[in-house]
């Protein structure tokens, strides 16, 4: 990082991604580039997997999960961090009437991290305020909580804009489209939050009016003077458009079948209107996906949302690696001693 830049804070809990500032995240990016490459190479690998074998993990998904679970589990692995796993209460003390705080606080003792996705919204802030009140607390990771917030998915993104951009002046000054779910959606509000670390960015808010952005993340937009546009298609924007980051309905949360309404040929990315993208932008998804990318897709090297997959496991293993204050060992690890 350039040394005009200030120090990134260090962290403890990820629950919410508005904590986190431009020299966290440049910081952020940093150290995952760095362990990527590092991984890559045995001897690398080897003093990775040495780092933390003395810590344990608590994955405690109650909600449906593939990427996000094995992401953080095999990020786990790679630092040698031994892990617990819980998925499906029916398995846990709650069915006996446990309470969440006493099966967190349960968690606490056995594990220096929990890991945490779940279906109802506030959760890991909830697990992340009885920790700062006990005599021993462990870092609560937000893996997911509700149609609230995804903040370490939000932490891949960034990652991967970075990436995608970094011969283009990086992140800063892009017009990036959010389509699909915006309301539902908790990795498209979780990715507005970080927008305001970043210069000249513009957004383009394509959904269908009954799934437009909720009224408190525009807020927070205007309040920190990020442009911002409603529109109904996406055909009218495609070719102004840096990135565009796809979201799936979230037909999960439908209480009258709100999803059937949608009209999906407005709300999808076909090998027939990749024409009208520029050669230099970049299609993402949080995944899965569904018919809003066709995968006749896939092929185009635009096409990054399977990078952005591999991105969020590396990503993980660089938040682990500041939480336990193990990212100075990977910064003084001399790289060009692996070629």
């Amino acid at each position: 990082m350039p040394p005009s830049q200030p120090e990134a804070a260090a962290l403890f809990h990820v629950i919410d991604p508005r904590v986190f500032d431009r020299a966290q995240l440049d910081d952020l990016c940093d150290l995952t580039t760095r362990v990527r490459l590092l991984a890559k190479h045995p001897d690398g690998a080897r003093f990775l997997l040495g780092l933390l074998p003395d810590r344990r993990a608590m994955l405690y998904f109650v909600q449906p999960s593939t990427r996000t679970f094995l992401s953080f589990n095999n990020a786990c692995h790679v630092l040698g961090i031994r892990t617990s796993e819980i998925r499906d209460p029916a398995t846990s003390s709650e069915v006996k009437g446990e309470s969440f705080e006493d099966s967190i606080r349960t968690f606490s003792s056995y594990v220096d991290v929990i890991v945490m996705r779940t279906p109802r919204s506030g959760e890991a802030a909830r697990a992340a305020e009885l920790m700062n009140r006990i005599p021993r607390p462990v870092p609560i990771i937000n893996a997911g909580s509700g149609q609230d917030q995804h903040p370490t998915q939000a932490l891949l993104d960034i990652y991967t804009l970075d990436r995608s951009f970094e011969e283009q002046g990086g992140i800063d000054g892009k017009v990036i489209g959010l389509m699909g779910d915006l309301k539902r959606g908790r990795t498209v509000r979780s990715l507005c939050y970080l927008m305001k670390n970043y210069r000249g960015v513009r957004l383009v808010l394509i959904a269908p009016e009954q799934f437009a952005l909720e009224p408190d993340v525009k807020a927070h937009l205007k309040e920190h003077n990020i442009p911002f546009v409603d529109q109904a298609k996406l055909r009218d924007v495609l070719p102004d458009l840096d990135a565009v980051y796809v979201t799936r309905m979230q037909s999960e949360w439908d209480t009258a079948g709100e999803t059937g309404k949608v009209n999906y040929a407005d709300y999808s990315i076909t090998p027939g209107n990749l024409g009208r993208m520029k050669k230099s932008a970049v299609i993402m998804h949080p995944l899965p996906r569904g018919p809003e990318i066709a995968p006749a897709v896939d092929d185009d090297p635009r096409a990054v949302y399977w990078r952005q997959e591999r991105n969020g496991m590396w990503m993980r293993v660089a938040i682990l690696l500041k939480i336990f204050r193990a990212d100075g060992v990977v910064r003084d690890f001399d790289i060009s001693a692996l070629n």
